[in-house]
């Protein structure tokens, strides 16, 4: 274990992020994981067993004392984001995440750190192993691939869970407590489009965005931060115009819920005009700089020449492509009335490739009003079928209705103040919780979500706060003492 986690407070749970942090975890990639928590559970000696899809149930009998409170169901999930750096040397299938301690973050070299939700996983595994912490009959869910289609929460049957109340510990401020989420679709547009040879005097160059921040799609959505596959549309809408250049190869984003923060592109530029490429570049790039210059100073659009020749798309549907990403929405489509500062919907234009004949458009949409997110959905649908591709949609999921009379949210709001000695902010948020499909399932539930301090989460300047951490710990540990009684 690392050395400087080692000693951070609360112990139990940074030395059970640590181990966690050990076990390699990609959604839909989470066996070791899966077998790892099952261990876990087993050695404690408490009662363990994984679902038909592998969600994995730990359960704990109640402290002296406390038997004649609701069984509290603690939940979070196993899989983690994937990304890193450019530069960054990292086999996330085979290799635990490198941490360390950046004043007063935790955060990892190089890559995401894990701490959505491995804190949330952190904090239930060292209230599974205590011998001291007063605490009602407890149920441990941990659900698995929640960042890329919440299918464990999908697959939990009815009959699964025997808790009354359910804390979900994935989210990310440490004074809210969260009581509603949007829902959301995935959309994926692909078409098949013939090749062309590149012209005789053609010159080849790879162009490439990166430096952009990146982050979730859904919690940072609102933060104005640059999208590398609007912007390499934009600079190579532009070349288009001016130098007629050829698209052969695009490699842009990748997770549906991830702000893509790097695109790359290999064209062919008429021989006669090449030698424009460079200041037209930097031309584009100060432009947009100085529009992103206080969100993303670190933006950089850079062009090397590369050997050829390449075959590249032919022209109509080349035009068609730019086109499409430059009227298909990405960023925030509505703000809420219902609650002042939350965004309602949004489109994350995530993924962009297109590569040998084959051209492929992700996105996620998201709202927290379904008939909005259809509206939002089938508009997209719209313009990418204009460009003549097929669109499907994928991986819906449904919000979370808040419940401002939850009797559970009396108890955390009052702990909270007391402890605190400031009142929380009652939010509900833009991403996706999974608060939404276990409710559906689950309907007489009583549900309500908060956790400690997390930045840049789905981005590798993830990091999370210590001292809120312990708050955070102190919190949950206080609210599940004052767990009311049946």
């Amino acid at each position: 274990m690392n050395e400087s986690i080692k000693v951070l407070e609360p112990a139990g749970v940074w030395k059970n992020f640590a181990k966690l942090n050990e076990v390699p975890r990609p959604s839909k990639k989470e066996e070791r994981v899966i077998a790892f928590m099952m261990e876990f559970g087993r050695s404690l000696e408490l009662e363990t067993f994984k679902d038909s899809v592998g969600n994995v149930i730990i359960r704990k009998p109640a402290t002296e004392g406390m038997e004649d409170r609701p069984m509290v169901i603690l939940q979070s999930h196993l899989d983690m984001v994937h990304q890193k750096n450019a530069d960054t040397r990292f086999d996330f299938e085979k290799e635990g995440i490198r941490m360390k301690v950046a004043g007063e973050w935790v955060k990892a070299e190089g890559t995401t750190l894990g701490a959505d939700n491995g804190m949330g996983v952190a904090a239930i595994m060292a209230l599974l192993e205590s011998t001291d912490i007063p605490h009602p009959p407890l149920e441990a869910l941990f659900t698995i691939d929640e960042e890329t289609g919440m299918t464990g929460a999908k697959g939990l049957e009815a009959g699964t869970l025997e808790g009354e109340i359910l804390l979900n510990l994935d989210t990310e401020e440490d004074d809210e407590i969260d009581i509603g989420c949007a829902g959301g679709v995935d959309i994926t547009a692909s078409c098949s489009y013939e090749e062309e040879e590149s012209g005789e005097d053609d010159k080849f160059f790879q162009v490439v965005v990166r430096g952009l921040q990146g982050g979730h799609s859904g919690m940072d959505i609102d933060k104005g931060l640059g999208n590398a596959n609007k912007i390499m549309n934009r600079v190579l809408n532009q070349l288009w115009k001016a130098l007629e250049i050829r698209i052969s190869d695009i490699q842009g984003g990748g997770l549906r819920n991830a702000i893509p923060r790097e695109s790359k592109a290999i064209i062919a530029v008429p021989g006669p005009k090449a030698a424009q490429l460079e200041a037209m570049l930097n031309e584009i790039t100060t432009e947009i700089a100085t529009e992103l210059t206080v969100t993303e100073p670190g933006l950089k659009i850079e062009v090397s020449p590369l050997p050829g020749p390449v075959k590249v798309m032919n022209a109509a549907t080349q035009e068609k492509l730019l086109k499409m990403i430059s009227a298909a929405h990405n960023g925030v489509y509505t703000m809420s009335a219902a609650f002042e500062g939350l965004v309602e919907s949004s489109n994350n234009i995530a993924r962009v490739e297109v590569n040998n004949g084959k051209l492929e458009i992700g996105c996620l949409t998201r709202s927290s009003v379904e008939s909005v997110k259809t509206v939002l959905a089938d508009s997209l649908k719209a313009v990418f079928e204009l460009g003549g591709c097929n669109v499907t949609f994928s991986g819906e999921y449904p919000g979370w209705t808040p419940d401002p009379d939850s009797r559970i949210l009396k108890v955390l709001e009052d702990r909270y103040t007391a402890l605190f000695e400031e009142q929380p902010r009652v939010v509900a948020c833009h991403a996706g919780l999974e608060c939404g499909i276990i409710g559906n399932t689950f309907p007489d539930l009583d549900m309500i979500s908060f956790g400690p301090t997390i930045r840049g989460a789905h981005s590798p300047d993830e990091r999370v706060h210590i001292a809120s951490v312990k708050k955070f710990w102190t919190f949950l540990l206080d609210v599940l003492r004052h767990i009311p009684k049946k």
